[in-house]
């Protein structure tokens, strides 16, 4: 009998990438909800490196990091593909998956915690540069890889929720239909999928705690 656990934190985009997985491929699993700041010894056993979440369990078996997660949970369950099938569409799709939740992330998380000055504009110019690009990607488009989502959208689904409300919780706003059509119009498919509202945190729960955290970082008072 297979045993799937998951090792996580509910409020984390990188958990939840994980868990549209699993329901996509219609796998059953046990979801271990994590104190980052008092590490459960079983996390620190399975990612003795990082130490981090998220972790995947499969039958005692660790795997670490949650887009390597999201290939392996398609390689070793049967159903709908998350990657698609031909060689080069699935090589096209790690490199937006890897930009967007390597260069573009970086970009926005600092967009998005940098204090109000001189040098936040910067900041936010960098960010811009990163979202255009994205925007352009998804021109004529529903979802990245045609009409459902799939590897890249997952990968930048912190765009849709998590950057919204650190958005209004913090006063920097980055992403507008007027700058970003393209990827506003994306952000609204996302959402309405039923996979993807089934999957999303509290979203007054997340507010507080991103509010908590930037008054803890003088980004608002």
């Amino acid at each position: 009998m297979t045993e799937v656990k998951l090792l996580g934190v509910g409020g984390s985009s990188y958990s939840r990438r994980v868990e549209w997985a699993l329901k996509v491929k219609g796998v059953k699993y046990e979801f271990v909800e994590e104190d980052l700041q008092n590490k459960s010894p079983l996390l620190l056993e399975s990612n003795p490196v990082l130490k981090k979440i998220p972790v995947l369990i499969h039958n005692g078996k660790p795997i670490r990091e949650s887009m390597i997660i999201l290939e392996y949970i398609d390689e070793a369950f049967e159903g709908p593909s998350i990657l698609p099938k031909d060689p080069y569409e699935r090589a096209i799709a790690r490199f937006w998956a890897k930009f967007l939740d390597g260069k573009c992330l970086d970009a926005v998380r600092e967009a998005l915690w940098s204090k109000f000055g001189g040098e936040q504009e910067k900041i936010k110019q960098e960010a811009y540069e990163m979202l255009k690009i994205v925007d352009n990607e998804l021109k004529g488009k529903k979802f990245f890889g045609g009409n459902k989502i799939g590897f890249v959208d997952v990968a930048a689904n912190y765009i849709p929720f998590w950057v919204e409300i650190v958005e209004e919780a913090s006063g920097n706003v980055l992403i507008t239909s007027e700058k970003f059509p393209n990827l506003c119009a994306w952000m609204d498919e996302y959402l309405s999928c039923s996979e993807v509202k089934e999957n999303l945190p509290d979203r007054d729960f997340m507010l507080s705690f991103f509010k908590a955290k930037a008054l803890a970082e003088n980004i608002i008072s």
